[in-house]
């Protein structure tokens, strides 16, 4: 036992000395090798041990030498390095068209439109170009185009060599809507019907309804003009769409966009105005010609479709106030009464109520609910409520002579789809939509961390894009993917606005949400042309794009779009994967536009990307008359 006990301790002294050892060793290995290290790095090695210079002439081309001892800690793969310019990258294999072509619209081309049928104006629909008929060049910005007027005093002048058209400052001179000086156009904002200007004809409104409380934030402008109304709605906190056709009014919705107002080519025809149901808060019709007591009231069905629950439909000018203008429009008192009754009728089969009328003023307002409308139906055998389709399924569906149907309520004073919250709340509140789960994938603490995400982002946009950060330099914003609306909802204090686009091909549709949140959207398919003339934007926003319509048409049809309706030296942000991106900005580099990639903001390890570019200021050459 007793000699156990010795080998026990024997050995137990033994690893420790074995232990002292090894650190020893390890020591005096640690700063030999220290010391050797700060030796070369001073150069001594070089001078004393010239023998250990090594020959690299041989070396694989692939296999770079070791020119210096240094380590190089900094990453290899950033966004900048990823696409090296070359000159043969620049060659311009997207040429200029013709200087002709400056105010091409490819989806509302005049000469293509007289195909098409011409009952209830169809042809006046969008009719994009067939496989192999889309132009394959860069529209021209007119010859001396002059970077618009800064918002607000855009809405008021808007310069001659940008919207080249006298046309309306005759056929409409004796209505104020827009006069010709000099250099320039000036809009006093008058109108058809609010002769004394559109800021008074807005009062006018506001003192049969209240525009004032926040509860009134989206508005859909039918039949615009030039969109005065919607520029003095702006001031107030109300956000417009406006849309015209492309007619006999020459660059209606042009000086529209020209003025810093939105605006979108379109017309009520045959098919659903491309806005999600319950959209707007009030919808305007000021002697916009729209026939809606015709075709079993098919047009006042859309707006009902597009109309929040208690919303207002306005509307003066023919056949409001008939007794006292019958003369001045040149039409008969009974064919006037037979008008104005046949409004009155499909409004009452709506189930609105006719709030007043009040000199060339009428004011309906839709139900908060269809309880009652429901039990209606018995007397009013047209329309039936709608059966199967869905309500917010808007690019390219027939409109149909139905009710939209509004969510189940279980109270006659409850809010279908519910409530929004009132302006500014409304902006960041969880939208009804959401709150209801409506919108698969997505709750309101997603919606929430999406609302600061975006913040974020946009923050890390403007230290990027120094004129997204200038205030005022941009008025006319596009987000190409807009997703639930954050970029749109971080740029609310900017004297901005965004539209935004859900892509018709998107997995979810989320513009209802958009609508919801106090901001305006539309639906779009990228491989066809949007409903907007040329130099539109002054700023592009697409983010996922390219991966979401990867397959489905060419890089370089979305990109000459994006070209077309973004004004020269005008800015975009495109955010994807990197690998998508490296094929995007092989296409930007022949576009006159100035492009850099650069890291996500979280990184270099992150793979999507972003490429920032600034199209060119380019023109049609000078006429030669």
């Amino acid at each position: 036992m007793a000699t156990w006990g010795s080998l026990t301790h024997y050995l137990s002294l033994k690893t420790k000395k074995t232990s002292l050892y090894l650190m020893a060793a390890t020591t005096v290995l640690c700063s030999l090798f220290y010391l050797i290290g700060i030796w070369q790095h001073d150069g001594a090695a070089a001078a004393l041990l010239p023998s250990a210079a090594c020959t690299t002439t041989a070396a694989p081309s692939s296999v770079p030498a070791a020119a210096s001892s240094e380590l190089d800690f900094t990453p290899h793969h950033t966004a900048e390095l990823l696409v090296p310019l070359s000159s043969a990258a620049r060659a311009a294999h997207l040429p200029p068209c013709e200087a002709g072509l400056s105010e091409y619209t490819p989806c509302h081309d005049t000469q293509r439109s007289l195909r098409f049928d011409r009952e209830m104006l169809a042809y006046r629909e969008r009719h994009c170009p067939e496989a192999g008929e889309a132009l394959r060049c860069r529209i021209p910005a007119p010859h001396g185009y002059t970077t618009p007027f800064r918002w607000p005093e855009s809405r008021d002048e808007v310069w001659y060599a940008n919207v080249p058209h006298k046309h309306l400052t005759v056929e409409k001179a004796g209505q104020n809507w827009v006069r010709f000086h000099g250099d320039r156009f000036k809009f006093p904002g008058g109108g058809t019907m609010f002769p004394r200007g559109a800021d008074a004809y807005i009062d006018d409104i506001g003192k049969l309804i209240n525009l004032a409380d926040g509860s009134i934030r989206t508005a859909i402008d039918t039949g615009c003009g030039v969109a005065s109304w919607g520029a003095y709605l702006l001031s107030r906190n109300i956000l417009p769409v406006s849309f015209a056709p492309k007619d006999t009014h020459e660059a209606q919705v042009q000086f529209a966009l020209e003025r810093g107002v939105p605006a979108l080519i379109g017309i009520m025809a045959t098919e659903r105005l491309p806005y999600p149901s319950r959209a707007f808060d009030i919808a305007h019709c000021s002697r916009c010609l729209i026939p809606w007591g015709q075709y079993d009231g098919l047009y006042l069905i859309e707006v009902d479709r597009i109309l929040r629950p208690g919303g207002y439909w306005i509307l003066s000018g023919p056949p409001i106030n008939w007794e006292n203008h019958w003369k001045g429009w040149n039409r008969t008192r009974d064919d006037l009464d037979t008008e104005q009754r046949g409004i009155e009728r499909v409004a009452k089969s709506l189930c609105w109520k006719k709030l007043v009328q009040r000199n060339d003023l009428s004011i309906w307002q839709k139900a908060t609910n269809h309880m009652h409308c429901k039990k209606n139906r018995k007397i009013f055998k047209k329309p039936q409520f709608c059966q199967s389709n869905n309500p917010d399924q808007a690019w390219g569906t027939k409109m149909e002579a139905c009710l939209t149907p509004l969510p189940d309520v279980s109270d006659i004073k409850e809010v279908s789809g519910g409530p929004v919250a009132r302006w500014p709340e409304r902006l960041t509140a969880v939208p009804p939509r959401i709150r209801s789960g409506s919108i698969e994938g997505v709750t309101g603490e997603t919606f929430e961390k999406d609302t600061e995400l975006w913040k974020s982002r946009v923050a890390h946009y403007k230290a990027l894009d120094f004129q997204l950060a200038e205030k005022g330099r941009y008025r006319n914003l596009l987000d190409m993917n807009a997703g639930l609306g954050g970029f749109a909802a971080a740029l609310v204090d900017d004297p901005v606005w965004v539209m935004n686009v859900v892509p018709n091909e998107a997995d979810t549709n989320t513009l209802g949400v958009i609508f919801e949140r106090g901001l305006i959207g539309t639906y779009q398919n990228w491989c066809e042309a949007m409903s907007t003339y040329p130099r539109t934007y002054d700023f592009i926003h697409a983010n996922g794009l390219f991966t979401l319509y990867k397959g489905r048409c060419e890089i370089e049809d979305i990109l000459l779009e994006m070209d077309r309706i973004l004004r020269p030296q005008g800015s975009v942000i495109i955010r994807d994967d990197v690998d998508v991106l490296v094929g995007v900005k092989s296409v930007v580099d022949g576009m006159q536009w100035e492009s850099r990639m650069t890291d996500h903001e979280g990184g270099p390890h992150v793979r999507e990307k972003l490429l920032i570019a600034t199209k060119q200021y380019w023109t049609a050459p000078a006429s030669q008359e």
